[in-house]
């Protein structure tokens, strides 16, 4: 590879698939940009993938394989590595079947990867008992299309957000979490401002801010709003019979279903807690408007009624006649960016490769024969929470952990923990050297990352693209298809001589087009794919399947063997676990901006650190005063199967009797923050997804005597601090501290947390005894080196200010006194906390801005100060501090 010669490579984000180039440059850092050739984002970025650059160093990665002798982990070489699982697979197997083994995989993997891990399991281990992290946040969508369509088809892509006139985003952050998609439907409503927006969400999240109808639905009861519209719909006389009548099944079923608790629809507003004038203003443009796309992601399918939620929506469109035609059509936007590659290999315990049945015999056939495999699984496996269960009661004895981080990421999480503690062997491939996953394993396996590796991912809109090398392989790290197919292998399985990803491609593309005709036919076909070469497979551009089809039942035609797509009668149901005196509160989860899942990637970049520094649990100011917590203080948040503490925020988007914590913190950058393990784990009857937005919890203060926060160049021992959060910063480590006991000393204290030894260090310190206030700086060679302040209130000094001054190569006299004085002397020095962190553009900068320069549009912050300027995210905050302006004016 040519240096500075650009690599046009994906996206190892969300679900929206983003083209990238990125360009090692001669200095060895790496340039990233978007790719404008790639039609999911055509060049656009969001700031996490535009950050990649920043999270593709040395820090944290496993390098070698390791394997655990007398209770420690002790660095192996490949063959005692690959000896150890192989040799501990076999023994389990023969002493208790296949049944006793199992895989715990992720859509981070590449198709590759993720195709002989489930033609291992299930074609020669000869069991199902192979989940992925996916089964928490798409597989609802998958049983939902299943059902109505026949096979798991997203039928259209994103140009119908483009074409639409009304998009209706269900469950959905799209401005956080898919924001390249947002941009999209932002830019189009800049061009035609008669598309309707609406945003369905118990949160006032980001994305309202663009939307002309927010619906704070109460949580847990879609169902009830869309069989109202369903019956809506049926009285205004919208239904498309002669849609209906030729190309389903089932209509008159639904709607018998749908009368009976959602035939009034003031009954269902108040069931809703909407107002009904607002909802009856919803089904009305739904009816009045044929042009609709309801896109719809984790706040639909994160639930114990998930996959009702999917067909309630889809029983919608299917009414209406609206699906398969431009911009129409129910839209399940996945979330990360090989799920919808994972569920086309079979990666689901329930499913087969190439969108076939485990439970049809003809399907399982046809499997085995294409893969000559000498057995194959016979019944679904267990899917993710139940393999754990499974894993500590004793009937699953080893599994195998590969690209995720279930301590962090499963609901009830604690049991996860115990699960593995009580495991015969645990075996964990993974990039990260410290995750919470990675302490309990038996062996450690180094896998390639993203840059490293080489494969395929398929996006939301069922497009194929390349994910393409342009780094080597760190240390002795492997590809996970490669690993995979050693162990084969050393277990005495034929089939798995691959020898490159195009070949696994390959033999993936065959089985899509392997007896895909009469009784076996199905959507899914990668055929014209089917005979790449190497060159061609390296060559690929990015492309949707089937080839030449950006949409799907366009015809009428679905994928049921009677070509009729089914209306599924979806009765509602509260969900399981109710609030009650003990736990009064309704605790919702998920994503922030900047962040990504458990921040083994996102954690490395300090550009990303900035917008949400810590986990926090925001809450309504009334309950807040309820249940006497304050902002800015610590509270725990509590539930049947564990608890957490972080800080409270007013974030002013959600509505009494409920908080929401974000996902992404552990035990590996905070002590005590780790959502997961609050969660409820009940999971859907249908898709076993678990219950992400519905858990019933109490908050209650977590008292401490002081609260502190230090920047450091070198890290910290904080053995004895009760509650800290390490962040990322630029040339620096930031800490966030809290403690529950006294500190006699703060000087002693603070040199001591901070390491410094000796009178000859140059430290400079302000005491305030009887405030018990403390400020410290530390130099070295006139640089800051480590800064502390300590405070018994949590509203301590800016820290965007001080992180500024470890860019100076000498601490001049101003800075000196500053530091002390726990400001900056001069105005304009301190830019806040991060608003814009393409630009790294503070929220003081923008309001002095908006001030002084009269600023009355969001384009105008941009021109003046770049604020908004790439990825967009940004812009509803900026709107907000616009409208705050105005406010004060």
């Amino acid at each position: 590879m040519t240096s500075c010669t650009p690599v046009k490579t994906t996206c190892p984000y969300c679900g929206v698939g983003c083209g990238v180039e990125a360009t090692r440059l001669p200095d060895g850092a790496i340039r990233i940009a978007g790719d404008s050739s790639h039609p999911a984002n055509l060049g656009r970025l969001c700031v996490k993938g535009s950050a990649l650059g920043e999270t593709l160093g040395p820090e944290n990665r496993l390098l070698q394989p390791q394997v655990r002798v007398a209770g420690v982990l002790q660095p192996a070489s490949w063959d005692v590595a690959l000896d150890k699982v192989a040799g501990g697979l076999r023994a389990i197997i023969d002493a208790h079947g296949p049944d006793a083994v199992a895989l715990y995989v992720s859509g981070q993997l590449l198709t590759e990867d993720y195709y002989i891990a489930n033609k291992f399991m299930k074609g020669y281990v000869g069991s199902a008992n192979i989940d992925t992290n996916s089964r928490l946040c798409m597989s609802s969508a998958v049983a939902g299309h299943k059902r109505a369509f026949g096979e798991d088809i997203v039928p259209g892509c994103y140009e119908d957000l483009e074409l639409a006139d009304m998009i209706v985003l269900v469950g959905s952050n799209t401005a956080w979490c898919h924001p390249i998609l947002f941009q999209r439907i932002a830019r189009i409503r800049e061009s035609r401002p008669e598309v309707k927006l609406v945003v369905i969400d118990p949160r006032r999240t980001a994305t309202c801010e663009l939307a002309d109808l927010h619906l704070p639905v109460k949580p847990g009861t879609d169902v009830w709003l869309f069989n109202g519209l369903l019956c809506h719909l049926a009285k205004e006389g919208v239904i498309a019979d002669d849609f209906v009548t030729r190309h389903s099944s089932g209509l008159d079923e639904a709607l018998a279903a749908a009368h009976v608790d959602c035939g009034d629809p003031l009954q269902v507003a108040k069931i809703c807690k909407l107002d009904p004038h607002a909802m009856l203003a919803f089904y009305q443009a739904f009816a009045a408007t044929r042009k609709v796309v309801t896109a719809f992601s984790q706040g639909v399918n994160q639930s114990s009624s998930g996959t009702d939620k999917v067909n309630s929506i889809i029983n919608c469109h299917l009414a209406t006649g609206r699906i398969g035609q431009p911009g129409m059509g129910p839209f399940s936007l996945t979330g990360q960016p090989n799920a919808m590659g994972g569920r086309e290999v079979g990666g689901l315990a329930n499913m087969l490769a190439a969108h076939l049945e485990l439970d049809n015999p003809l399907h399982r056939d046809t499997v085995q024969t294409f893969w000559d495999a000498p057995r194959i699984a016979s019944q679904p496996g267990l899917k993710a929470v139940e393999l754990f269960h499974a894993i500590e009661s004793g009937k699953v004895k080893a599994v195998w952990i590969i690209a995720t981080n279930p301590l962090v990421s499963m609901p009830d999480a604690d049991q996860v923990r115990r699960a593995l503690d009580k495991c015969e062997l645990v075996v964990v491939s993974d990039i990260s050297a410290q995750s919470d996953t990675n302490a309990h394993a038996d062996v450690l396996l180094p896998a390639l990352g993203w840059g490293e590796k080489e494969g395929t991912v398929t996006n939301s809109e069922r497009r194929i693209s390349r994910q393409r090398a342009f780094m080597p392989a760190p240390g002795a790290a492997r590809a996970d298809w490669q690993v995979l197919c050693d162990v084969a292998t050393r277990m005495g399985y034929a089939g798995f001589d691959f020898t490159s990803p195009q070949a696994i491609f390959d033999e993936h593309a065959r089985l899509s087009t392997f007896r895909n005709e009469g009784a076996l036919a199905r959507l899914f076909n990668l055929a014209g794919l089917d005979k790449l070469d190497a060159a061609q497979y390296d060559a690929l551009a990015p492309q949707q399947w089937p080839q030449g089809r950006a949409r799907l039942f366009g015809d009428g035609r679905f994928a049921h063997a009677d070509g009729r797509a089914r209306f599924v009668p979806t009765a509602p149901r509260a969900p399981r676990n109710a609030p009650d005196e003990d736990y009064p509160l309704i605790l919702n989860t998920g994503r922030v901006r900047d962040q990504w899942h458990t921040m083994t990637r996102t954690g490395k970049a300090a550009k990303l650190s900035g917008h949400v520094a810590e986990a926090f649990i925001d809450i309504h100011p009334q309950d807040a005063l309820l249940y006497s917590v304050r902002e800015g203080e610590l509270a725990r948040v509590s539930s049947a199967w564990g608890a957490m503490v972080a800080r409270v925020v007013h974030g002013g988007g959600i509505a009494r009797g409920q908080v929401f914590v974000p996902i992404h913190w552990s035990d590996a950058n905070a002590s005590d923050a780790r959502v997961g393990a609050v969660v409820n784990p009940v999971v859907d009857p249908v898709s076993g997804e678990p219950e992400f937005k519905h858990t019933p919890v109490r908050i209650e203060q977590f008292r401490v005597h002081w609260h502190a926060f230090v920047l450091s160049r070198t890290p910290l021992n904080l053995d004895g601090v009760a509650h800290w959060t390490r962040i990322q910063g630029e040339q620096f480590l930031r800490y966030e501290l809290a403690g529950r006991q006294r500190i006699a000393d703060l000087g002693a204290w603070a040199r001591t947390l901070l390491g410094v030894q000796g009178e000859e260090a140059d430290w400079l310190d302000y005491l305030d005894a009887s405030a018990g206030v403390y400020r410290a700086v530390h130099l070295e060679a006139g640089r800051i080196a480590q800064c502390v302040y300590v405070s018994p209130r949590p509203d301590l000094p800016s820290r965007s200010w001080l992180a500024s001054l470890f860019a100076h190569a000498q601490m001049d006299a101003a800075d000196r006194a500053g530091v002390l004085l726990g400001q900056p002397i001069g105005k304009g020095v301190d830019a806040g906390p991060t608003v814009c962190s393409c630009f790294g553009v503070g929220r003081n900068t923008i309001c002095a801005a908006i001030v002084e320069q009269k600023l009355t549009t969001t384009a105008q912050v941009t021109a003046c100060i770049k604020a908004g300027g790439n990825c967009g995210s940004c812009v509803p905050e900026i709107r907000q501090l616009l409208f705050e302006a105005r406010s004060a004016a």
